[in-house]
């Protein structure tokens, strides 16, 4: 083939590109549409590849502090998802918020087996304590929630922490709201 003629062809390609671009589109060249997020809280994604870690399993401690935030939040089915993640799902932390949001979402005797595990794991955690006794009361188990204040009461050596305080606080409220004579 001539100089020449490589030349017409050559110009024929870039015209044929320059009138073929713009049906086509510049968008072909642009990025891709950015993909919807997914709400990794919510226990229907808590499974999708999404939602897994993206450099490394988070910690446990990671996980606690996740799901304590939701739970304290308001957001339990989210915490409960979050718990569930766990790699030690025997760690008394972990427990105790999969008791409390369980609980909070009006399943109190299937809080229990959470606090009870808990507590055969760490006798001296103060705040399963109260999370049960608390759960007591929801069942109007006057008798336990106060045998929990007693134990708690023993651990802090005192009526003075924050978690004998709360709890003898519900009972307080409790014992209030019942009829006059019992």
């Amino acid at each position: 083939m001539s100089k020449t003629k490589m030349g017409s062809l050559a110009g024929l390609v870039v015209v044929a590109v320059a009138c073929i671009a713009p049906q086509a589109g510049i968008a072909a060249m642009d990025e891709p549409a950015p993909r919807p997020t997914l709400d990794c809280t919510d226990p229907v994604n808590a499974g999708k590849p999404a939602c897994a870690p993206q450099n490394s399993a988070a910690s446990d401690d990671e996980i606690y502090e996740a799901a304590y935030k939701a739970a304290k939040g308001g957001d339990y089915e989210g915490a409960l998802a979050t718990a569930r993640r766990a790699a030690n799902p025997d760690d008394p932390r972990i427990l105790r918020v999969s008791g409390f949001a369980t609980r909070k979402l009006g399943d109190v005797d299937g809080a229990m087996p959470f606090y009870q595990k808990a507590l055969t794991i760490n006798p001296a955690d103060t705040r399963t304590r109260q999370y049960m006794g608390e759960a007591f009361l929801q069942q109007g188990d006057f008798g336990n929630a106060r045998l929990q204040l007693r134990e708690i009461e023993k651990i802090c050596g005192g009526v003075t922490c924050e978690d004998y305080q709360k709890l003898a606080d519900a009972i307080g409220e409790m014992h209030a709201k019942l009829p006059r004579g019992i």
